[in-house]
């Protein structure tokens, strides 16, 4: 009985572990992410010139100027996808639903 009590306790103190190891690996990769986001505009592999981009950070990375197109880009590290509002905004572009205005301070 006091054995069961014990293995008891010791599993869910190792599963509290386990449960914090993987906490601190999402906040590692979440935080590697966004360091290489800022860096990913002068990588080699990056296709376009980067000082014709300018970085918003969120809710997608920034946007590059083309003589012929702006394009709104999002860097994405390893296997992570679309986050749910990223995904919303990707279907309003390909739709068509993009604008440009103009306001003035009176």
């Amino acid at each position: 009985f006091k054995w069961g009590k014990k293995m008891n306790s010791w599993a869910r103190a190792e599963k509290a572990k386990t449960k914090a190891q993987k906490s601190r690996n999402r906040s590692l990769s979440t935080r590697y992410g966004q360091i290489t986001e800022q860096f990913f505009p002068f990588m080699p592999c990056y296709p376009y010139d980067s000082k014709e981009f300018r970085m918003l950070g969120s809710p997608i990375d920034g946007v590059q100027f083309e003589d012929d197109k702006v394009i709104l880009i999002e860097f994405k590290t390893a296997g992570s996808g679309l986050s749910k509002r990223q995904r919303k905004i990707k279907k309003l572009i390909d739709r068509g639903k993009v604008a440009f205005e103009v306001y003035r301070a009176s």
